[in-house]
């Protein structure tokens, strides 16, 4: 299928690994010319690397590098047509899952909401005046399934994934009368570096439960989680909802919520 998407200029974040990097990956190969940011490039993105492609290196819990990611798509392309807000997870230097309320003080509560709400919600008004110099645009905000089925972990990164939603919503009442799409993604446990790296996800739980990391990713979680596919999301089924989303091929849909969740989330 062609997505139509050739010549659309958008931004990622979150861009160097995981699903950012499967997004970027998908756009390029739709014919889009991307802005990709990230803290640090990696070997991944730099195998893209193209005149299609222009990576921003940026730190986003800095308020002022989402504007400029934005304004980075205008100097390099003219402009912008779809804006895509990965980033988000464990802000820098914090390693999840983090169990129990009292846990996370108020310093990390600010970190949580500043990486995974604030830093979109930046990027979206940047956005939004070169999305209506355009006749209008799409918005993929990527937040969790534990946004909707939250559980006595992660309190804070849940929530703020709820804020992303809530905001995904009013957005898409807002800017639809005006050309502007705005819809949710929210991925399921997925088999990126928040839970292979060294210190995460996987070896937080091996330590929780006894079992070994690999068990713990090929096994011990899905069954934890009960997820119905028996594994892990791959980055790419993600990104290939987002794809989509984006593209004029969805050009009805706004203001909704599609989970990739290898069937984590159990009600109707």
């Amino acid at each position: 299928m062609d997505l139509q998407l050739s010549g659309k200029v958008a931004v990622v974040t979150g861009a160097s690994k995981g699903i950012g990097l499967a997004v970027v990956r998908t756009l390029l190969a739709e014919g889009a010319r991307v802005v990709a940011a990230s803290r640090k490039t990696t070997a991944e993105l730099d195998a893209l690397a193209g005149a299609d492609l222009v990576h921003v290196p940026v730190d986003l819990m800095d308020p002022e590098a989402p504007g400029r990611v934005v304004a980075r798509a205008a100097e390099e392309f003219g402009g912008l047509d779809i804006l895509v807000n990965n980033a988000g997870g464990p802000p820098p230097g914090v390693s999840l899952p983090r169990f129990g309320f009292l846990t996370p003080d108020d310093t990390a509560w600010r970190e949580m909401f500043e990486f995974n709400l604030f830093s979109a919600v930046r990027a979206i008004r940047a956005a939004i005046p070169l999305m209506l110099q355009r006749g209008g645009g799409a918005i993929v905000n990527v937040s969790s399934v534990l946004a909707r089925q939250p559980a006595p972990m992660n309190v804070d990164y849940n929530a703020a994934k709820a804020g992303m939603n809530t905001v995904t919503k009013a957005l898409s009442e807002e800017y639809g009368p005006q050309g502007i799409r705005v819809n949710t993604v929210s991925p399921g446990p997925v088999r990126t570096a928040w839970w292979t790296e060294e210190g995460g996800a996987a070896d937080i739980l091996a330590a929780a439960t006894g079992a070994g990391r690999d068990a713990v990713l090929d096994s011990v979680a899905p069954e934890m989680m009960k997820l119905t596919t028996g594994r892990l999301v791959d980055p790419q089924e993600v990104a290939d909802v987002v794809a989509l989303l984006v593209s004029p091929r969805s050009a009805s849909t706004t203001g909704a919520e599609f989970a990739v969740d290898a069937g984590f989330l159990k009600e109707s």
